[in-house]
């Protein structure tokens, strides 16, 4: 059963469209925290996203960019702005979709079936999925995955961009400032620590497949990619 989210702060909008897609067989999980909604995100995962633009705290726009940090799933939005510039807005921020309100119910169910069949459905991309692959160490970013001899575990969308970086540039050593460029393009500023608790991260990462020190820090420099686990392997 596919899972869809709403994110809509009008009840009343959320009640219709839960009713509507329950009717065809999905499951549906309304948000209800508009300060925390990665939070139901990472809870539920939905296939697919239906996403007003006006929301306490944050609007849509930075919940959509929060989302494609760590997913490629489809995400609608469903607003009263019509204006272009809020379409655009819309597209530019990682969107696959625009629906004005009122909108009739089918027309919306047909957006979402469209979007399902594009996205892992009979339009889906039928292009070999891509995998990386050092000293047996597996990487399937499209998957959010990575493997280890028979351990696999699940990535966020900016551990996956960084750990193929690294094996991208291995032996040689993947700069701070590249890393930086490459994986936050969409902000102006970062703070220096954002990169140092992102690469924390994925240094767990490899120690939950067993690998130890696998991300070597090059002072003033950035970090390397180390591979010697094969040679102890083999040792």
């Amino acid at each position: 059963m596919q899972k869809i989210m709403i994110v809509e702060d009008d009840s009343k909008i959320t009640e219709l469209l839960a009713s509507q897609l329950t009717k065809y067989g999905y499951e549906v999980t309304g948000v209800t925290n508009f300060h925390r909604v990665m939070d139901d995100f990472h809870i539920h995962q939905p296939n697919l996203v239906l996403l007003d633009i006006n929301l306490p705290s944050y609007d849509g726009y930075y919940w959509c960019r929060q989302i494609r940090k760590e997913s490629i799933c489809p995400v609608i939005f469903i607003s009263a702005r019509v204006g272009e510039m809020d379409q655009v807005m819309a597209l530019e921020n990682g969107g696959d979709d625009f629906i004005t309100k009122p909108f009739h119910t089918e027309v919306v169910m047909a957006k979402i079936r469209s979007q399902l069949r594009r996205a892992y459905g009979e339009y889906a991309s039928k292009a070999e999925e891509r995998m990386l692959e050092r000293a047996g160490l597996k990487l399937f970013p499209e998957r959010l995955e990575m493997a280890f001899e028979s351990k696999v575990v699940s990535l966020s969308k900016k551990e996956a961009d960084i750990i193929e970086n690294l094996m991208d540039r291995y032996p040689r050593v993947a700069g701070r400032e590249d890393l930086l460029e490459k994986l936050w393009d969409d902000q102006i500023y970062v703070d220096e620590n954002t990169l140092n608790v992102n690469i924390t991260r994925v240094r767990k990462k490899f120690q939950e497949l067993g690998i130890k020190e696998a991300v070597e820090t090059v002072r003033g420099v950035g970090y390397r990619l180390k591979v010697s686990w094969s040679e102890a392997e083999e040792a």
